[in-house]
């Protein structure tokens, strides 16, 4: 049965410390296999940030607005006051999850500051599709001003998706998503292209002399994750084929007989990358236990793999900085409800949070916004 959490509006959006971010040579790799996968080409990351960063300067700034926006807080002349204003947001992740808990306090920044309500929903589990669905549909009859998705499968949430926007309700999604959103009709994808996240993970490890590396991922059927194993083995070795564990997120002891497993079989693995930190805590303790020498690496941050990173025991974490992923549709929901002024990132409505890189060097930094749900 799909849970349901209330998002209020009581945090304040924290500073946002950056990571390095891919170097030129991935960005020009990627972007040649994307074209071959599915016609997209990206454009400058960096003009992408700086739009991002535009709509968070532009969110928290501060006014006395005045005329017919002054009752609902927006601005003067917009077409609805913001009390009026009703955001359902519905993801795969669970708000109690690290990951998705940041997301979440972005949400919650996002709705108090810009006075509209917002509520996140998601199912009882990650992989549980017709339950998302069952809460896209939900949330579709309560003809919301807006609504955010994630799309881990498409196939699944495709159709659930389609009738939203075919009832006239602006949709955003974010997250998991960034190569179908277009075509499901989607306005704008706030997230990171896994593919190419991937890509610079994959020549991180090259770079660092890894020669038989393993992807583990916790999700099969989420065609995100599916993205990243695919950009990592590319990097890595010039391939997309690669040897990928995979495991229940819902069963880290599993995961890590999986990974020790594996170590154990085949002594001359010498790089794992995890999908996430659901799986980062279960592959440090089994390469600990392993006695071996592994570069280990994970996408996104929690504070076990922010710590195992300034301790030097992990590589690096790919940063996707999901705060912005939560924080960012609800700002761009409330100006399109207000003034019909929609941001379009790259050009094809792709509005980057990622990936950086958070290495060593600036781990420690990152640690006193992880422990407040920041990062």
């Amino acid at each position: 049965m799909a849970a349901s959490v209330a998002a209020n509006r009581d945090q304040a959006l924290g500073s946002i410390a950056r990571g390095e971010h891919i170097g030129t040579a991935a960005r020009v790799a990627a972007r040649a296999q994307r074209r071959r996968r599915n016609g997209m080409t990206l454009r400058s990351k960096v003009l992408v940030a700086l739009a991002g960063a535009a709509l968070v300067v532009g969110a928290c700034s501060t006014g006395t607005p005045t005329g017919s926006g002054a009752t609902g807080g927006g601005p003067d002349g917009a077409l609805v006051k913001r009390s009026d204003i009703k955001i359902e947001i519905v993801t795969h992740g669970q708000a109690q999850d690290g990951f998705w808990g940041v997301v979440r306090n972005g949400v919650k920044a996002g709705a108090s500051q810009m006075g509209v309500t917002a509520n996140y929903s998601a199912p009882g589990a990650e992989s549980d599709m017709p339950g998302m669905v069952s809460l896209i549909d939900a949330a579709v009859a309560k003809k919301p001003t807006g609504l955010v998705v994630s799309i881990p499968n498409p196939d699944a949430l495709g159709p659930a998706i389609k009738k939203a926007v075919d009832a006239g309700i602006p949709v955003v999604s974010m997250n998991s998503g960034s190569d179908v959103f277009k075509e499901l009709g989607v306005l704008v994808h706030v997230g990171q292209t896994e593919y190419e996240a991937g890509l610079g993970a994959g020549q991180r490890f090259k770079d660092a002399g890894v020669k038989n590396a393993r992807c583990f991922n916790q999700e099969v059927g989420n065609q995100a994750l599916t993205l990243r194993c695919n950009g990592f083995f590319m990097g890595l070795t010039g391939s997309e084929e690669g040897k990928v564990l995979t495991g229940n997120i819902s069963d880290p002891a599993g995961m890590q007989a999986t990974i020790a497993a594996e170590l154990q079989s085949d002594p001359s693995i010498d790089g794992l990358l995890t999908l996430g930190p659901s799986v980062a805590k279960p592959a440090l303790d089994a390469v600990a236990a392993s006695g071996k020498q592994v570069h280990l690496a994970t996408f996104d941050l929690s504070a076990d793999v922010l710590t195992a990173i300034k301790d030097g025991k992990m590589d690096f974490a790919i940063d996707q900085q999901q705060f912005l992923q939560g924080y960012l549709p609800i700002v761009i929901l409330t100006n399109y409800a207000e003034t019909k002024n929609l941001p379009t990132g790259n050009g094809e409505g792709l509005i980057m949070t990622g990936p950086g890189f958070v290495t060593q060097k600036d781990a420690a930094d990152v640690i006193a916004l992880a422990a407040k749900g920041l990062r």
